[in-house]
């Protein structure tokens, strides 16, 4: 089969391009042809034949390309223009879309389709839901001014998101997302979808509160990426020299954060947390708003953003991590990735977390945003090695797919299923 990858960033950024760089790579191994699709940037990783791409957009930069964004992300005329060429090129069996929105738009649904009646060659769509952006404007189920968890938007009453300002803060901003919602939702335009990946339960439920997508939802976890990924190439010695120059610097026993420094993950929770857990070392790793914050705590040491071999090994060398998480979580690779390399994990229950972290098995959850209830978990793990030496062992009979494994399922559950 021929695939194209439809999605926002082709460089690493965050979960959804590991999830199509890993399920990328398994598919071209399977003996399937690949190509992808979204914004032009310095650090792409990956491409298409045809060497089409949009513009990259920054929403935080200035100038007058600034002043045309309201417009484009809505609906994207260059994204189907750029399109078209990859599709007339590629013609693709399967186009597998991914984060979309905003940057790229929907507008690419209709250039697939638009393609498919030219060129007299079935088309299909498959979509994997990364976050809530289908049911909710601003993709989080929450309103991020407050903090606060928030469903209202579902069934299609997108005005509260111009209500309670929930994009950035902002009333236009928020409109925006309000307009974009209903004009997506007027269209039709979600239905044109033949299959959606949801990577929870949770997500799947509240994606099914449209009755355009109910019947087109299937759950599907994650799999865990392979240690040593494209960001951490070159030679084992390489390899092994970085991870010696951070081991250099840990503790012999250390409590480890992992994920982006920001505040809708749970790190201004967790960071006062910290500061009243002297006698605990914590190690963070990773990058986002709260770097300098985070910098500063006499407790924490700040290891900065690593990848690869050298993440696997600062994970298997901790006695626990954390992933304190104050929105709806989908299926969050950092849950998986500590109990794949036997980690116990304290997180959040929020979202899809439950369904992957065992309670009281391979690690706690507790409620979200809690600092008491967060601040007893750890003293209780700290404080009791032989309970994470017990959690450890659980963690180790807990199989995820790998991403040949997954690649297995999603060929016959949703690429050739009709």
């Amino acid at each position: 089969m021929k695939i194209l990858f439809i999605n926002k960033f082709l460089h690493p950024n965050g979960g959804s391009e590991t999830y199509i760089f890993g399920l990328g790579e398994a598919l071209v191994k399977m003996g399937h042809e690949v190509q992808y699709f979204g914004m032009e940037h310095e650090g792409r990783a990956v491409g298409n034949r045809a060497e089409s791409y949009t513009s990259d957009m920054d929403f935080h930069g200035g100038g007058l390309q600034k002043l045309l964004y309201p417009f484009k992300i809505i609906y994207s005329a260059e994204a189907r223009k750029k399109l078209r060429p990859v599709l007339q090129d590629f013609a693709p069996d399967i186009v597998h879309l991914n984060n979309i929105n905003f940057q790229l738009t929907p507008s690419v649904i209709d250039e697939v389709r638009a393609f498919e009646k030219k060129s007299r060659k079935p088309v299909r769509i498959v979509f994997t839901a990364h976050d809530y952006q289908w049911v909710c404007p601003n993709h989080m189920l929450m309103i991020p001014r407050t903090g606060k968890p928030c469903f209202a938007c579902r069934g299609g009453r997108f005005g509260n998101c111009t209500k309670n300002r929930c994009i950035h803060g902002s009333f236009v901003k928020s409109l925006l997302g309000t307009l974009e919602a209903d004009f997506y939702r007027w269209r039709r335009t979600y239905g044109k979808v033949d299959r959606i990946i949801c990577p929870s339960a949770f997500m799947k439920k509240q994606l099914d509160t449209d009755p355009l997508l109910a019947d087109k939802t299937l759950v599907l976890y994650n799999f865990v990426p392979e240690a040593g990924e494209k960001e951490d190439c070159g030679s084992s010695a390489k390899r092994d020299a970085a991870w010696n120059r951070l081991r250099e610097h840990l503790p012999d026993r250390y409590v480890l954060y992992f994920g982006r420094f920001s505040a809708e993950k749970g790190v201004e929770t967790l960071l006062k947390v910290c500061k009243r857990m002297p006698d605990v070392p914590f190690v963070f790793a990773g990058t986002g708003p709260l770097h300098e914050e985070v910098s500063q705590a006499d407790n924490i040491h700040n290891v900065g953003f690593v990848t690869g071999e050298a993440l696997r090994k600062l994970i298997a060398g901790a006695a626990f991590s954390l992933y304190p998480s104050e929105w709806y979580e989908n299926c969050p690779f950092s849950v998986m990735e500590s109990q794949a390399y036997a980690t116990p994990m304290i997180a959040s229950d929020l979202g899809g977390i439950p369904e992957l972290l065992h309670d009281g098995v391979t690690g706690e959850l507790f409620p979200a945003g809690d600092e008491a209830a967060l601040g007893e978990k750890i003293r209780k793990l700290w404080e009791q090695p032989a309970l994470c030496a017990a959690y450890r062992e659980n963690c180790k009979k807990i199989k995820f797919d790998t991403a040949e494994e997954y690649c297995g399922k999603i060929i016959e559950q949703v690429y050739v299923c009709r």
